[in-house]
C-alpha cells in the first residue's frame, strides 16, 4: 500500500461520513468541521458529554442528535456551513458499536440526520452514510415501533424508561432546536 494513500475507513473524500462508536469517531473525524453524536436512548453504552466533545478535532463543532431533532440538526449544520463560508465536512457517529451491539435506533436516527442533510443539499455522502440514510428512508414510518422493539428499546424499558418516554424519544422531528455541545471555531476572514 502506498504510504500516502489515506485510510479508506476514514471516508475522507466525502463531505458526510458515518461510523459507529468511539473507534468509529476516531476513524472518520480527521479534518471535519462538525461531529454529530447520535444516541436516541442514552443508557449503559452512552459516553459522557465531555468524552463526546473530546472525540472531535480542535475547533470542530459538536452536536448531539436523535430522531427528535434530526432536521433541526441538519438545519444547524447548513447554517454553520454558511457561517464558515466553505464546504463543511461532517462526521455522523452512531453511539452503538461493537461493544454495545448494533443499535437499530441509533442507525435510524443517524440516517434521519443524513437524509435531512441531503434534503438541504449537503449530499456528498460516503457509501456508509448513504446506507444509513437508505435504512431510515425505507423505514421512516416505523421508527417509533422499531425503536421500542429494538434491543436498546427493550433494555431502556427494563432499566425503568416508560413506554411514553420511549415513544417521545422516537418522535421524529419533535424538537426544532439542535443540541450543540460545542460551537465551532470562529471563522477567519479570508
Amino acid at each position: 500500500m502506498n504510504e500516502q494513500s489515506p485510510d479508506p475507513a476514514a471516508q475522507s473524500k466525502y463531505q458526510v461520513r458515518f461510523d459507529w462508536g468511539r473507534r468509529g469517531a476516531e476513524r472518520i473525524t480527521d479534518g471535519v468541521h462538525l461531529v454529530v453524536w447520535v444516541d436516541v436512548l442514552p443508557g449503559t453504552g452512552s459516553l459522557p458529554r465531555t468524552t463526546i466533545v473530546g472525540l472531535a478535532p480542535h475547533g470542530a463543532a459538536v452536536l448531539e442528535a436523535g430522531l427528535v431533532d434530526a432536521s433541526a440538526t441538519a438545519r444547524w449544520i447548513l447554517a454553520e456551513q454558511e457561517r464558515l463560508g466553505e464546504r463543511a465536512y461532517i462526521a455522523i457517529v452512531a453511539a452503538g458499536d461493537a461493544e454495545t451491539g448494533c443499535a437499530a435506533d441509533d442507525l435510524l436516527a443517524a440516517g434521519a440526520v443524513i437524509d435531512a442533510l441531503a434534503a438541504l443539499g449537503i449530499d456528498d455522502t460516503s457509501p456508509e452514510a448513504a446506507v444509513a440514510a437508505a435504512a431510515f428512508g425505507g423505514l421512516r414510518r416505523a421508527v417509533r415501533h422499531l425503536t421500542s422493539a429494538s434491543a436498546s428499546g427493550r433494555a431502556a424499558v427494563a432499566a425503568g424508561m416508560s413506554a411514553g418516554e420511549l415513544h417521545d424519544a422516537a418522535a421524529l422531528d419533535a424538537n426544532d432546536t439542535a443540541r450543540v455541545l460545542r460551537a465551532g471555531a470562529v471563522a477567519t476572514a479570508g
